[in-house]
């Protein structure tokens, strides 16, 4: 299993998913899961996505839900990937129709954090924000438990 967090360390609730990957980091190993600070690469991402049969990312959105909700999804096909969620410079919903032409679509499961803002120059969370990144990672370990085990 691939988890990725995506996201600028800039731009305040923007980076949420690489401090989920840190908070990841900072805990003991999870067996079978590989951690990737995608940041706001884009592109970049396909290779590493096309090569893992399950890829879980994290990544902030702006979908008008109050800072801090939390949105697990799992889509089967890439038009279940919601618009709006980025890797940045190249939307994840790209991202992953690449890798379904390349013939390597994985399993994938999405967790999107709420935000209201995004404050250049900014490398602290919202409060709100700040709160759902150990929720998120106490989702990745049930997950991980129940996809690994």
């Amino acid at each position: 299993m691939l988890v990725v967090g995506v996201g600028n360390l800039l731009m305040g609730d923007e980076g949420v998913g690489i401090h989920v990957l840190r908070a990841l980091e900072d805990e003991a190993s999870l067996p079978g899961v590989q951690l990737l600070d995608g940041g706001t690469g884009g592109i970049n991402l396909l290779e590493a996505i096309a090569l893992a049969p399950i890829v879980v990312m994290v990544d902030a959105t702006r979908d008008g839900s109050p800072a801090g909700t939390i949105t697990e999804l799992e889509p089967a096909s890439v038009a279940d990937i919601p618009r709006g969620l980025s890797a940045h410079d190249f939307g994840l919903r790209d991202l992953f129709a690449a890798a379904a032409l390349l013939g390597q679509f994985p399993d994938i499961r999405l967790f999107t954090i709420s935000v209201e803002t995004i404050n250049p120059m900014c490398m602290e969370l919202s409060p709100p924000v700040a709160e759902a990144v150990p929720i998120v990672v106490r989702g990745m370990h049930r997950l991980a438990e129940r996809l690994i085990a």
